[in-house]
This record gives C-alpha cells, structure tokens and sequence, in this order.
C-alpha cells in the first residue's frame, strides 16, 4: 500500500518549483507517519535543486527542516504516539552499523546516509522526497522529540542550521568563558551567535556589513568586527579558539586565519567546495592553528541540541511564508534578504 500526497518539486536543473503529486510508502513496522505543518527553507534547498554539487537527480522535492503531528505508527514503535509532535531533520537513515553510526555519528555513516530528499531509501530503492510536502514517514529511529512549549514555527530551521553549528560548537567543547567567532550573519550566523552565547561563549561577529552590529548584539554577539578593516582585524590577532565560518561561497579565509589563538581551529559549516584564495600554511604553522569542516549532527545530538533550546527559550528568527511563494523566496535567499529563515507554513499546500 503507498499513498499519493502533494509536494513542491523542481522536474530540472532550470525549473521553478511547482505542484507534483509524489507517492508516500504505506508504515513499516518502526515507522512515524507525520503530517507535516512547518518546513524552514535552506540554502542547500536551492543548491541541491539547481544542481549545484552535481549530484541531483529529478524530480526533486526540497526540505529537511520538518516540523509535524504523528498520524500514524507503524507496529514496533514505543516513541511516538499519535497526535503528539515530532521532528524530522536532514536525514532519515543510516547503515546503523559502521564506526560512526555506532558512535552516534550517522552524518558520517562510511555507506552514506540517506538524506531526507535528493537520497534513495535503503530498502526499497525508491527515491527519497522531503518536506516540501503534505507528510513523510520516517524511521522512528531518525524522527526527534520536541520539546513542551517550543515555538513550532521557528523550531523547523533547529533541524538543519541549528544542528549545523550546534555540533562544531559541542565537538570544540565550547562553554563558560570560551572565546568564539562567527564569520556570516545569515541563517547558520545567527544560530551560532544564539547558541554560542547560551553555553557562555564570549561572541564575536566578523561581517562585511556595519549595518548588522545592531542585530548581531541583540541576537547575543558581545562585539562586531568589520572584516574589511584592517585595523578591526589586527586588534582581534590571536583571540579565538574556535571560528565558526558559516559564508556559503568562496571567500578569502586568511585574515581570519591570524586571528586563531594557538591550538585555535576554523571549521567551515557553510562552504562545500574549494577554498580560494588557497590557504597560507604559515600563520597555520606558526600558530598549530587549524582548519577544519563539519556537517550537521548525529540524531543524538540533535536531540541534545532540540533539549537545550527548549530550556534556554532558544528557536530561530523566521519570517512565514505561503507554500506558493517559494520561488519569491528562493531569489530573496539568493539576494540574502530574509531575517534569518524562510519558513513554510505547510497549511497553504493545497490541491489547485
């Protein structure tokens, strides 16, 4: 048995989004059937449907930032009940069985885990399709708790740009007293900022932009540095243990580089691709600085991080949208003119 559900999909590299009905397999025995209420829209939405990392296959329905209500429960399940609320990030599946999925590391399964859309399931081959849809079914094993009270709406961009900076911030052993940077005020930016702060980082914002001091301090930043201020930089040489650099296009990374204190570490979060202008290993060498990347989190840790919102009042800056007004919203995301994260209010799917 399937079930046949309406989605927003792009049918090419070239194509805007449109209505597609798209087919939902009937529960397994340990699977969670959600209706789905809010999806956040994120940059790699955009990437991933135009193709850009050459990896794509159509047609394509974007989001792995879902918010829902159980409908549904398959045999097995003892997590979830119906009607209760649940969470689905940026993937639905792993091997469960090498090194890093034993470790709670599914992100970095050596098979590959099985992204929530662009991905192929694990047991019937089909293609996976993500929230830009009326429901998905999930292994309750990928599908996350949400905590009493948590704003729904701004929960959904937890999933993909918490998570993302979230896990370079636990995997640095960030905390009371840290020195942390963060290099783009954007979607992944501000979430960096939120949670560095609560875990009682001191933060600092690099931008090109003075008119995002404002902003920054109120997200939780203590102080702003114009990155394109030779002075600004030469006053922060040597002060962060760690940069998280969240920028998703290519960018000069050695003014920062300086600004690592010894054993100091800048992981890229936002950035797939070449660094250009290449690195200057000398600052590095000098220093033992480092450069590092990391993807998003495993489910453990995303859980750890939906927990710590929920007890810190932590959820992201959204601005709503209509389901029909996704294209709208990606050339706005292309321009970076959104405060931080679009996110879908899925009740306006409907059939034409």
């Amino acid at each position: 048995m399937t079930k046949k559900v309406l989605s927003y999909a792009v049918r090419t590299a070239k194509s805007p989004l449109g209505p597609l009905e798209i087919t939902r397999r009937d529960p397994r025995p340990d699977d969670v059937v959600l209706e789905i209420l809010y999806c956040g829209v994120c940059h790699s939405d955009l990437h991933q449907a135009r193709n850009d990392w050459g990896f794509s296959h159509y047609p394509l329905v974007p989001g792995h930032e879902i918010i829902g209500r159980v409908r549904a429960v398959g045999s097995e399940v003892s997590k979830f009940k119906v009607g209760e609320y649940a969470a689905i990030g940026c993937m639905v599946d792993a091997c469960r069985d090498c090194d890093p999925c034993k470790k709670g590391l599914e992100q970095y399964c050596v098979k590959g885990c099985t992204q929530t859309y662009n991905g192929y399931d694990r047991h019937d081959h089909q293609p996976t399709y993500g929230g830009y849809s009326q429901c998905i079914v999930a292994s309750e094993a990928f599908v996350l708790k949400i905590p009493p009270g948590m704003n729904l709406k701004s929960a959904a961009p937890l999933l993909c740009a918490g998570i993302t900076t979230w896990s370079p911030l636990r995997h640095w052993n960030v905390g009371e007293g840290s020195k942390v940077a963060v290099i783009g005020l954007g979607g992944l930016g501000h979430m960096a900022i939120k949670l560095a702060r609560a875990l009682g980082a001191e933060v600092t914002l690099f931008t090109r932009s003075p008119g995002k001091a404002d902003d920054a301090r109120r997200l939780g930043a203590h102080n702003v540095v114009l990155s394109t201020d030779p002075g600004q930089m030469e006053s922060v040489w040597g002060a962060f243990e760690l940069i998280i650099d969240t920028v998703p296009y290519e960018h000069d990374i050695n003014p920062y580089i300086m600004t690592l204190q010894v054993d100091g570490t800048l992981v890229f979060v936002g950035q797939l691709g070449n660094i250009n202008p290449t690195a200057n290993t000398v600052a590095m060498i000098m220093g033992r600085r480092a450069l590092a990347g990391s993807a998003i989190g495993g489910i453990a840790e995303t859980q750890e991080l939906l927990d710590f919102c929920g007890e810190h009042g932590i959820t992201a800056e959204v601005e709503m949208i209509r389901i029909q007004d996704i294209n709208e919203a990606w050339v706005r995301l292309e321009n970076s003119d959104v405060k931080y994260r679009f996110v879908i209010d899925m009740d306006t799917l409907k059939i034409p």
